[in-house]
């Protein structure tokens, strides 16, 4: 079943409200807040590379205040163990059992801060619950609820004692962006109210968690045209084929395309996806999915420009193929 026009309606008006709401927080930043929100309707997570300060805590807990949502804040550093991000099962003399004791990955919104500080095999922690939804410890599987989203972190300038994200992680956060500093005016209101340490502690929710569940549900069913399909298809296989890139756009990625354009779609009011959606997501969605050849990148190349001169090439569809 497809969504109809009121339902895209509905859904864009409700969008706006969680943007304007979230916006009372961050300041000046709601084009990536709209990008957040995105990722968590298309069930999905987030990458901030971004330098300390610049609102990325902040935003955490205004997403998770205006869904009425919990979170927690998992500060990676080179001693993390990987039951310090699931939890542990403990024996309880008392009971004579074996309880699980839930890590703090279990809530709403996780914000994993300085990512790559932890070491891989803490990282790869992350692996089951980012795809899934579940952790899995001693044999037993437990579910992360919906919504579940991961906003990690990592500082680009400061690169002492950190490991590098491998691919197979950087493939599953479904959107990599930085909030950046704020402009000119936001900063000035910023200052204006620094005697408030909490800028979310007075935000109310807008939806609950169950009906943001419902709007990832709506959000699936936003019609995307075969011809669309085929376009980001080729997108995909063009990356692939580019001499600088070694590796290209995986099917997991055209996938997260898909699912963050249909979201994209409908938060603008339209039932179904234009090929102008994936252009304007695909640097944010495809461009840390690209591995360069390190010949290519040492000569100047970048993920960026490949991305740019394949959306340049591939001509994107004029007309619907179902039609």
């Amino acid at each position: 079943m497809t969504m109809t026009a009121e339902q895209a309606t509905w859904f864009a008006g409700t969008f706006e409200k969680l943007v304007a709401n979230i916006g009372q927080a961050v300041l000046g930043k709601a084009h990536v807040v709209r990008l957040t929100l995105t990722a968590m309707l298309a069930e999905g997570h987030v990458l901030f590379e971004d330098a300390p300060g610049t609102g990325k805590t902040m935003l955490a807990r205004a997403l998770a205040a205006t869904v009425q949502g919990s979170n927690s804040r998992i500060q990676f550093t080179p001693d993390l163990l990987p039951s310090d991000v699931t939890g542990v099962t403990i024996y309880d003399q008392k009971t004579q059992k074996f309880e699980f004791h839930k890590g703090p990955i279990f809530a709403t919104i996780v914000l994993a801060d300085e990512i790559n500080r932890a070491s891989p095999k803490t990282q790869s922690a992350l692996l089951e619950v980012m795809e899934e939804s579940r952790v899995t410890v001693d044999g037993v599987t437990y579910e992360a609820g919906r919504p579940f989203m991961v906003l990690a972190t990592q500082n680009p300038i400061e690169q002492a004692g950190t490991y590098r994200l491998p691919e197979a992680q950087l493939d599953r956060f479904l959107i990599k962006t930085s909030i950046g500093y704020p402009d000119h005016a936001s900063t000035v209101q910023v200052l204006s109210g620094s005697s408030q340490r909490d800028r979310t502690s007075t935000l109310q929710a807008i939806i609950t968690t169950a009906a943001v569940a419902d709007m990832a549900d709506l959000a699936a069913t936003t019609h995307a045209d075969p011809a669309v399909l085929e376009y980001i298809s080729r997108l995909c296989e063009e990356t692939r084929n580019a001499a600088e890139t070694r590796l290209g756009v995986s099917v997991r990625g055209a996938i997260a395309m898909v699912r963050a354009a249909k979201v994209w779609a409908a938060s603008q009011g339209r039932n179904y996806v234009l090929p102008d959606d994936v252009k304007e997501l695909a640097p944010v969605v495809w461009t840390h999915r690209l591995v360069m050849d390190p010949e290519a990148e040492f000569a100047g190349a970048t993920p960026d420009v490949v991305l740019k001169r394949v959306l340049a090439e591939v001509a994107a569809p004029q007309q619907r193929a179902s039609a």
